[in-house]
């Protein structure tokens, strides 16, 4: 009966697993159409609004003024190179705001968030951290939610879903390296060609390091 009960549930996951992928497909066909679109007509494509943000911590607080200080905490970076899922609304943008010289930030892609959880992903359950080693510590957590596995996981995050906020508290603020060379222009903004502030989808590349 257990066995029957697992192979049922591997089923349903596999099943899953391939309509996410037909999903992430038909976004990026949908998104080179209208790229292409816009060409034609010599127009400038402009992609929708991302959603999504992915912040890590660059600096140390030691001296900090208590509102960025907050926002750490809030934001649950207590390290350098912490790392966390952000939903991208007004509250948070205005909070990232305040951070802003503490911390860089931008929009993740797909590849980025995969590798983040698989790689770097942990899960908080009773106030401890445990490693992602199997579904069923996702399940028990996440369930009622309807997310049973990894993949369920990692497209919550990427749509931010309707349980987005669940499914990024489920998981310990990453822990990831220091790029190769360090912060080294930490007190510049991004634009200036420093480290802080938003990176957009440069972010990307700096997590590639990172991970």
């Amino acid at each position: 009966m257990a066995k029957k009960k697992q192979a049922e549930k591997k089923k349903v996951i596999f099943t899953r697993a391939e309509k996410y992928v037909k999903e992430y497909r038909g976004k990026e066909r949908d998104q080179i159409r209208l790229q292409r679109q816009a060409k034609k007509g010599n127009n400038f494509y402009v992609p929708p609004e991302s959603r999504l943000a992915f912040v890590t911590r660059i600096r140390g607080i030691n001296g900090v003024h208590p509102k960025p200080r907050k926002v750490m905490q809030l934001f649950r970076l207590r390290q350098i190179n912490n790392g966390t899922f952000m939903k991208l609304n007004k509250a948070t943008i205005n909070m990232l705001r305040i951070a802003e010289p503490y911390i860089t930030w931008g929009y993740p892609n797909l590849k980025s968030v995969r590798e983040l959880i698989y790689k770097r992903g942990y899960a908080k359950v009773r106030g401890q951290r445990i490693p992602l080693t199997d579904n069923s510590i996702i399940e028990k957590t996440l369930g009622k939610y309807g997310i049973i596995c990894m993949e369920d996981l990692i497209h919550e995050i990427v749509t931010v879903g309707p349980s987005f906020k669940q499914a990024s508290n489920f998981l310990w603020p990453f822990k990831l390296n220091t790029p190769n060379g360090g912060w080294r222009r930490k007190y510049n903004h991004f634009n200036d060609g420093g480290d802080f502030g938003c990176r957009e989808d440069q972010i990307n590349p700096l997590l590639r390091k990172m991970v």
